[in-house]
């Protein structure tokens, strides 16, 4: 290892909500665990992969709905820094952590360790309509959009637009509450769209964006770490193979690819908005006019984030405890050509890839290495706790794989 983590910093894996088969925050915690930094998570249970892990200093058991007052949830994290007893590292895995933790950072600092982001920045990012104006703002391209605000809005968007579709949830937050849409979903045909919008409401919160034909695009992913200047310490880049749900899920299976364009654009795009911290990037290449269009930009740590190491061993993950400890962050090019396998949501994904015929141009016929999500041999616990949670006669899991994959060819 060319370097060492300060261990008398521990991290807090943030985390709210109820998905206990989270495979980034196992990520998380292998990566600074093996550096000897003492981990902490917030867990659903005592039985979740993560709260098992042997890099695991202490589960705190703290079941939320990530609707809970934001005031309830910073005095929850100001009781667990009491618990730790020293400074930490904050790891948010999903937006609502990451935008709780950028909106208070005057109530925990002293206490945790975080990346000093403007304070409105991430729910500006993380909500869909935010993140279409920033593009427009700043001159980077994303898919042609509509935010109606109302039925007739709606109507009038249908009689106009080129079908099919793409609606997607305005803002992230909602899908902890009654979502519009469940996901992205491709809609075919104007009398379907009309269809669907008689159960938004008055005030529907939905995007509708172009469809970006999969047959003319490539997805492609980058994650990062930018220090408080906006400059970039780790970037990577890599090409999404697999999803789930199909085309329009979480990642299933991947490949880090070399792509300096890329890289650069984010890096600009960042600078100009004054962000720091992870950023977790979806990206579409459109083969037609040959850009790359910005899908989601998550103010966090991706589920993947595991898929990206340098030579120099750093991940996105270790950067930031490296930054916010006051170490150097080493210097290192990306392992072009390593894969990343989710093992319990690829196998689904293959089949329905499969029967679409859908290929990713850029994947490497050889990986030079694969990285498993859940398994690892020097902490196979997570692994098999996953699979108790996933294939238990009753679990929920194995009833929303076969959803998805029910719809997966109405979603982009």
């Amino acid at each position: 290892m060319p370097f060492e983590a300060d261990r008398e910093v521990p991290a807090l894996i943030v985390k709210f909500g109820d998905y206990p088969l989270h495979h980034g925050g196992v990520g998380a915690i292998r990566s600074l665990g093996r550096l000897g930094v003492p981990m902490y998570a917030i867990t659903e249970d005592r039985c979740t992969p993560a709260a098992v892990s042997r890099y695991l200093t202490r589960a705190f058991v703290w079941p939320t709905t990530g609707t809970e007052d934001p005031g309830r949830l910073i005095e929850g994290l100001i009781r667990i820094g009491r618990r730790i007893g020293r400074p930490t590292v904050l790891v948010p895995t999903d937006e609502e952590a990451a935008v709780l933790i950028a909106e208070h950072q005057s109530d925990l600092f002293g206490r945790f360790l975080f990346p000093p982001v403007q304070p409105g920045l991430p729910r500006r990012l993380a909500s869909k309509q935010g993140l279409h104006e920033l593009c427009v703002e700043h001159g980077i391209a994303s898919p042609e959009a509509a935010f109606p605000q109302s039925y007739d809005d709606i109507v009038d968007f249908a009689e106009k637009a080129r079908f099919p579709v793409v609606a997607k949830n305005r803002e992230a937050f909602v899908r902890r509450r009654r979502p519009a849409v469940g996901g992205t979903t491709r809609i075919a045909t104007r009398e379907g769209l009309l269809a669907l919008a008689r159960d938004w409401g008055e005030r529907p919160g939905v995007i509708l964006q172009e469809y970006l034909p999969r047959e003319e695009a490539e997805d492609w992913i980058v994650h990062a770490y930018f220090d408080r200047d906006s400059t970039p310490l780790a970037i990577f880049t890599g090409v999404k193979v697999r999803s789930w749900p199909p085309h329009a899920g979480m990642t299933a299976n991947a490949y880090v690819v070399d792509n300096p364009e890329l890289a650069d654009l984010a890096a600009r795009f960042i600078k100009q908005i004054g962000y720091t911290g992870i950023i977790d990037l979806d990206l579409r290449f459109d083969r037609r006019d040959g850009q790359y269009k910005l899908l989601d930009f998550n103010p966090r740590m991706g589920a993947q984030f595991r898929l990206f190491e340098s030579e120099s061993a750093v991940d996105v993950v270790r950067a930031m405890h490296l930054d916010l400890t006051g170490r150097a962050v080493p210097e290192g090019e990306q392992r072009a050509g390593h894969r990343y396998v989710v093992e319990n949501i690829d196998l689904p994904a293959l089949l329905a890839y499969r029967r679409s015929g859908y290929t990713t141009p850029h994947a490497p016929k050889r990986p030079s290495g694969t990285e498993l999500a859940w398994f690892a041999g020097d902490d196979p616990l997570p692994f098999l706790t996953m699979l108790g949670r996933f294939v238990r006669p009753g679990a929920k899991h194995l009833h929303q794989l076969w959803r998805a994959n029910r719809r997966g060819s109405a979603t982009s």
